[in-house]
């Protein structure tokens, strides 16, 4: 019998004999082998983990994972999440096993420059990866938002007969993902909304670095997820029949996520480690390594040792996910004949394509009213949630404050999703997560709002999702101390600057509505990353560009461009969000006292250092040194744009509670304070002698 054939029936089965579990466990003892052979050679890795889950990880790909080795992406693939990311050699052997395009030698290459196997799993780096995974509990968080696109999907698009997005995602998950704070907030949204096809794998060992579990961890955690609303489970996760009904079960249940507590021993197969911490995130060692192989009556001294037989059977995951895939093309072929604009709408927000028109009848604002650029955005959303069907958002508690739920549209509910909008709770580290997950899932843009101060809370999501350059919008009202009475405790002052610091995180802070226009039209066409938008709460005068001389605002979406200038100015004045209309104010007065200037809105520093040299030259040029920028928040961010002789005025403190203008004023962010700056520039360039 051909291998592929006698895994599309093992696949069928209802159970699996005696001779099918002699075999599994030979491919469970091929997956532990290459996992301590590979963290051996890097003399770097953690191998306890995918030696105490082999076997759970291997009746799962064997009898239960959708997927199609020749397409990773295939839209309807059952997504598998490896939230322990620190037991990355479980992914890479069973991705190498099952016939992905990732090679012995990349195995043998573990944790080494350019390899396509780093320590932990990156999507986008290597075949098969679907999100990146090592910061515990993101990998989960993200797993609840692959969910959340599936069922939206499924109920958007599946059609009496024409089920075209039919598809589980799968966990593997460790006790350091179930203790940290996020995998709490993602997971009991998981329950609330009922995601019935998102099945987590609970590698319950005992052992975290320090040792033992109980040192700090005492919870009955399947309790903790029954009071979720998930649906539960124990099993021995060595007992491979176990864990194959439980998986069965699950899949069976789709009022409600499901989690199977997986009992394993870390290390499984080493004589002196196993169940330590020793084993947990270090190499065995050579010793060990060797009677570790001896205990699973393995070849003890042959490394990266794959049993022709294993691999031919593994390799049957090709053809079987090559014809799992052709049905399913079929199904969308015949699906696209009875609902062709569905059809074509399905197959545009796969991949991702905005359509056409949707950028026509953006709102406008009358020159000279005032409107929050939070009201603003709210506006902008108004206008194209009916004409982008894959955006998709939600608010963490703050949907009133955030402007973040759009006219017409209805919030997902357990019962229903059809609508686009999710009501996250106050829950801003696991939004982070799942704005991720829907993100990279395909299908989605995906926005979430909350206070500029609480994306603390959610910092390391938004790091995930930039290294990921996962298509994320944030969208952070509240930007400043310009919030007012709130105080201190609400009041941003140094996360401006902490967001800027994130490589491949573009930050946009627009000046007033029209500014906040173009933000969202950057946001919506960046294809490499997030957006983070910075809006104030405080309404700010719509700038009267034509009456005033102002360069128009689609120049906005150059990141800096001059706003207005005198002929010949003496010195360059550089603000962003509210504080351009101080910069403004102080421009007058420093031409009442015959000081000309340049003044340039600043509203993203990632987009403008992505302009051609030229470019920002032009707008920066090194023939006026003399230079002021001002901001209402920490000043670390402007130095490298003031130049050796420029002075910032910004804020070095936390805020105070007081209407916002008597903040403003307390803290010397005002026009005079802007004035007094420019002079000392212009002082400091003109008294240097290489001036």
């Amino acid at each position: 019998m051909k291998v592929s054939k006698k895994l599309a029936e093992l696949r069928k089965s209802e159970n699996l004999s005696t001779d099918d579990l002699v075999f599994f466990n030979k491919i469970a003892n091929t997956i532990r082998t290459l996992s301590m052979d590979a963290v051996q050679k890097a003399n770097s890795g953690h191998p306890g983990m995918p030696m105490g889950m082999a076997d759970a990880a291997t009746v799962l790909w064997t009898r239960h994972l959708k997927f199609n080795p020749e397409d990773p992406n295939w839209p309807d693939r059952d997504r598998f999440v490896l939230s322990a990311g620190h037991g990355s050699m479980l992914l890479y052997s069973l991705l190498h096993l099952t016939g992905f395009d990732l090679p012995l030698s990349q195995l043998k290459s573990f944790r080494q420059w350019e390899s396509k196997t780093p320590g932990h799993p990156e999507y986008g780096h290597t075949p098969g990866v679907e999100t990146t995974t090592g910061p515990l509990g993101q990998g989960i968080s993200n797993a609840v938002g692959f969910a959340i696109a599936a069922k939206h999907l499924a109920q958007a698009y599946n059609k009496s007969g024409s089920k075209i997005v039919d598809h589980y995602t799968f966990v593997i998950a460790s006790d350091g993902d179930i203790m940290e704070g996020v995998s709490h907030e993602s997971c009991a949204l998981a329950g609330h909304l009922g995601l019935g096809k998102l099945i987590v794998l609970y590698d319950d060992n005992h052992i975290s670095i320090d040792g033992p579990t109980t040192l700090a961890f005492s919870e009955d955690v399947l309790s903790r997820f029954e009071a979720y609303r998930w649906h539960t489970q124990a099993v021995d996760g060595h007992d491979m029949q176990a864990v194959d009904r439980a998986i069965t079960e699950a899949k069976a249940e789709e009022r409600y996520p499901s989690i199977i507590r997986c009992t394993t021993t870390i290390g499984f197969g080493s004589p002196n480690l196993a169940n330590t911490a020793k084993v947990h995130g270090s190499p065995l060692g050579v010793d060990e390594v060797r009677l570790s192989k001896k205990e699973l009556q393995w070849p003890e001294n042959e490394d990266f040792l794959i049993p022709e037989d294993v691999l031919a059977f593994m390799r049957g995951s090709i053809t079987v996910g090559r014809k799992l895939q052709l049905q399913w093309q079929q199904k969308l072929s015949d699906y696209k004949n009875k609902y062709p604009e569905l059809g074509r709408q399905f197959e545009n927000s796969i991949k991702g394509i905005l359509p056409e028109k949707w950028d026509v009848d953006l709102p406008t604002f009358p020159a000279d009213s005032a409107i929050a650029t939070r009201s603003a955005s709210g506006k902008v959303l108004d206008s194209i949630s009916p004409k982008i069907p894959q955006l998709i958002g939600g608010s963490a508690d703050l949907t009133p404050s955030n402007n973040t739920l759009p006219q017409n549209e209805n919030p997902i509910t357990r019962d229903d999703f059809s609508g686009r909008y999710i009501h996250f709770g106050v829950r801003e580290h696991g939004m982070g997560a799942i704005l991720s997950g829907l993100a990279i899932h395909g299908g989605f843009i995906a926005y979430g709002g909350t206070f500029l101060v609480f994306s603390d809370y959610m910092r390391g999501s938004i790091r995930l999702a930039a290294l990921m350059s996962a298509k994320v919008i944030y969208v952070f009202t509240h930007d400043s101390i310009g919030l007012g009475e709130d105080g201190p405790t609400h009041q941003p002052i140094e996360h401006l600057a902490a967001l800027r610091a994130i490589p491949n995180l573009v930050v946009i802070r627009p000046a007033d509505a029209t500014e906040t226009v173009e933000a969202w039209k950057a946001a919506l066409t960046m294809v490499n990353g997030p957006v983070a938008l910075m809006l104030t709460r405080q309404k700010l005068p719509v700038l009267n560009r034509k009456v005033m001389n102002l360069a128009s605002s689609e120049n906005a979406l150059k990141g800096g461009y001059v706003l207005c200038e005198d002929d010949f100015p003496q010195s360059i004045l550089i603000a962003s969000g509210s504080e351009v209309h101080i910069a403004l104010k102080a421009k007058e007065l420093l031409n009442l006292e015959g000081i000309k200037c340049r003044l340039v809105s600043m509203p993203s520093f990632e987009l403008f250092e992505n302009q051609p040299e030229e470019y920002k030259m032009s707008v920066l040029p090194g023939t006026i040194p003399a230079r002021a920028a001002i901001e209402a928040g920490v000043k670390l961010s402007w130095y490298k744009y003031v130049g050796d002789y420029g002075e910032i005025v910004g804020i070095e403190r936390f805020g105070a509670s007081a209407p916002y203008q008597d903040i403003y004023e307390g803290f010397h962010v005002t026009p005079k304070a802007m004035v007094e700056a420019v002079k000392r520039s212009i002082e400091n360039a003109n008294n240097h002698p290489a001036n």
